[in-house]
């Protein structure tokens, strides 16, 4: 009888939830029994602000050294929490389809973003987000919260905040996604890259395990995340730099092309460098790299490198 196949995760309901979907693909669709294994990371111990510790990478290494030092046979991660450099001996197989990318409000009494009073306590841990709030120029009060989506959201209705963003990924995988009073439209909150999307990692060695687990992986998905993470790259940005990106499959005149949209910021909001490009499929990544040259050469590092040295415009708390 072959061995199950043992699936590292995090212990959070929002991890175990997206680890527990892909364990039913490998069920279902590989015909393999998977056991999930349970792994302690620095975000989950650690309260401290995203940034402080590096932002990218702190939800990710306890999982890939388990991988690396055999505890676990595959690993699931949300992909935006991903460093967009390779890490020895760990593949990539597959990157499933992706849920939809946007950010949402959850917010007191049902209102939405432009319904919020001026001077509003809106809470989020992402200066991606605080940078995009702050240019709609509503007035908010922006707080710096940590913590799970449940935390978040008893912020609200404790009364701490008057509403949090949260990704709509997250609360549609827990099957909250009705706590949601309104979806933002990427035309004023371009999401991170990669979220929505969750990354299925095992050991490159393995390769019969690498050849497997590729038959769970969504070209289409494969395709936007890369251009986003190409975009990410080439600015050399991390989670705490403001900058959004989202690549679409459209048609074109030629076929399926891609769109993609990204946005740097400055701190307060008050300065963007904002930029769209298309074209191929199977340039993904080229395009990305195009896309993030062109935003460098309109003065985009020179906003993150601001935004990094002045930290987020929020009264920072934990969660």
């Amino acid at each position: 009888m072959t061995a199950p196949l043992r699936l590292g995760t995090r212990a959070s309901a929002l991890a175990t939830t997206q680890s527990g979907h892909v364990a039913d693909l490998v069920r279902e669709r590989l015909g393999r029994e998977v056991e999930l294994v349970e792994v302690a990371t620095e975000g989950d111990v650690n309260r401290a602000p995203l940034a402080s510790m590096g932002g990218t990478g702190v939800f990710v290494s306890a999982l890939r050294d388990a991988l690396l030092d055999g505890r676990v046979d595959f690993a699931v991660h949300s992909l935006k929490d991903l460093p967009t450099y390779p890490a020895d001996g760990i593949a990539l197989p597959a990157v499933p389809p992706r849920e939809d990318p946007r950010d949402v409000v959850v917010a007191r009494d049902g209102l939405t973003l432009g319904e919020l009073p001026v001077g509003s306590r809106v809470g989020t841990g992402s200066p991606r987000r605080v940078s995009q709030l702050a240019a709609l120029g509503l007035g908010l009060e922006l707080q710096g919260i940590r913590g799970n989506v449940d935390t978040r959201i008893r912020r609200v209705r404790d009364g701490e905040v008057d509403a949090v963003v949260l990704a709509r990924a997250g609360l549609a995988r827990l099957g909250r996604l009705d706590e949601a009073t309104e979806v933002l439209d990427p035309l004023q909150m371009l999401p991170a890259p990669g979220q929505g999307a969750l990354a299925i990692e095992c050991r490159s060695a393995d390769t019969d395990l690498v050849e497997l687990l590729g038959r769970l992986d969504d070209p289409t998905t494969r395709a936007a995340v890369t251009a986003e993470r190409a975009v990410l790259a080439t600015l050399e940005a991390g989670c705490s730099a403001p900058l959004g990106a989202l690549a679409e499959v459209v048609e074109g005149e030629d076929g399926e092309e891609l769109w993609l949209r990204a946005v740097a910021l400055s701190t307060d909001g008050g300065l963007t460098v904002r930029m769209s490009a298309s074209g191929p499929v199977a340039d993904a990544a080229g395009l990305g790299t195009r896309l993030a040259g062109s935003m460098l050469d309109e003065g985009a590092a020179d906003l993150m490198t601001a935004s990094l040295e002045q930290g987020p415009p929020v009264r920072n708390e934990q969660a």
